[in-house]
């Protein structure tokens, strides 16, 4: 099979999976999200491994799968309950290192925890978010979210066939020098466009909201891009893994969802908490 065949094939599959996923029902979203965030902080932690780290890989994807049970069911059990829930899990990975017998402990906790807070806790607060949301219309209402990946693959879309055609002025090019200003702005273009088309369909946002979204996704989505490419030049190579033939690992393909998320979410949660007071 060709590559360009391999991909193709691979990313319909890959649209399926998640659309499907996310549109179904509160528990398919659960469930995918969860194998993301863990196939993801296990690449993670493996990719810190080859840079030399020694994470604790074991028990870092033991509290990363726990905290994110904790994160999306902590509307059920309390968020103070949560809090203290997350403390331990913190403590567990400060303890656990005692016994290791390691000559660089400040580097096995730290990228342990980093691995925690970069890869998990998106994934968890985007399932909170929408699981809170979708009580509130009463119903499971996954517009927010698949909105938000429509901005993002239209956005890397975009970059990708602007870049490739017309892209001449580097981006960013000391950590990857195939990204130019020119795709930077096609994409951003193309997911401003698609915003507003969206708020024709999706009207939880007005098409004013759902485009400072689009620039969200796609300043931010871009910087969780480089960032992912910093972290792999590091260690010279080219993917994350290979869980995707022909496209990657998980991190190669939710880079931009790592960073852009907090930012999303933060627009979405003022917008809720704006609308409360105006009602």
């Amino acid at each position: 099979m060709s590559n360009f065949l391999k991909r193709t094939f691979t990313g319909a599959i890959f649209l399926v999976i998640m659309i499907g996923g996310i549109a179904w029902n509160r528990y398919s979203l659960t469930v995918l999200f969860f194998a993301i965030s863990m196939l993801g902080l296990d690449e993670f932690y493996k990719l810190l491994i080859k840079s030399g780290h020694e994470p604790q890989r074991k028990l870092g994807l033991l509290c990363g799968g726990t905290l994110f049970f904790l994160i999306t069911i902590s509307t059920l059990i309390g968020g103070q309950a949560v809090l203290y829930l997350a403390f331990v899990l913190t403590a567990s990975i400060f303890l656990a290192e005692l016994y290791r017998n390691k000559q660089t402990p400040f580097q096995n906790i730290a990228s342990t925890l980093l691995g925690i807070i970069y890869i998990v806790m998106p994934f968890a607060l985007w399932v909170k978010f929408i699981k809170g949301y979708s009580s509130d219309m009463g119903v499971y209402n996954p517009h927010l979210l698949l909105g938000y990946f429509f901005l993002l693959w239209t956005n890397d879309t975009g970059a990708y066939l602007v870049g490739i055609s017309i892209g001449k002025h580097k981006l960013w090019e000391r950590i990857s020098p195939k990204k130019t200003w020119e795709g930077f702005f096609g994409g951003l273009i193309l997911s401003i466009v698609t915003g507003y088309v969206i708020s024709l369909y999706y009207p939880e946002l007005n098409y004013i909201l759902w485009i400072v979204m689009a620039a969200l996704v796609s300043i931010f989505g871009t910087m969780g891009d480089l960032v992912e490419s910093a972290f792999k030049r590091s260690i010279d190579i080219k993917e994350s893994g290979g869980i995707l033939p022909g496209h990657g690992g998980i991190l190669d393909r939710f880079d931009g969802v790592l960073l852009s998320t907090p930012f999303v979410l933060v627009l979405l949660q003022l917008v809720q908490e704006v609308t409360v007071l105006m009602n």
